[in-house]
């Protein structure tokens, strides 16, 4: 493998696991055999627990676009692709300084955060795949 562009750029969990299985990536039981090394095979069988696994470009780009008009870094985007929030209080350790960035709208407006967060799960819900069922939620 040669590396084009030394650090162009994040990846989402997503790029990464599309990445692996474009490179034949496989859980095997009997180990990692063939084109991927041992360590890929253990970070796509890692990222098959995470919403990447749920996850469609389509999905993350529509994403992007609807919440351009929120301001969000791109690590703070990075963080919500990759973990998905499900509640308030993840989204505020997700998103730096959320309070103070969804007082206010795109315009400088005051808003109420605590309904602009509420806002922003439910498109976060509409537009991301959910998460994978944890194991131990399959099995009871």
């Amino acid at each position: 493998m040669k590396i084009e562009k030394a650090n162009s750029g994040f990846l989402t969990n997503f790029e990464v696991l599309d990445f692996l299985r474009s490179r034949g990536a496989k859980i095997d039981p009997m180990g990692c055999l063939g084109a991927v090394a041992a360590s890929e095979c253990k970070v796509y069988e890692y990222l098959l627990k995470t919403p990447a696994c749920n996850q469609t470009r389509e999905s993350i780009d529509e994403f992007v676009t609807r919440c351009e008009s929120l301001k969000l870094t791109n690590a703070d985007k990075l963080n919500v692709i990759n973990w998905r929030p499900s509640s308030a209080a993840d989204v505020y350790a997700m998103i730096e300084d959320c309070g103070r960035r969804f007082s206010k709208d795109e315009r400088g407006e005051a808003h109420n955060e605590d309904e602009r967060v509420e806002e922003f799960l439910e498109l976060v819900k509409e537009v991301l795949p959910p998460s994978p069922p944890k194991p131990e939620a399959m099995t009871e």
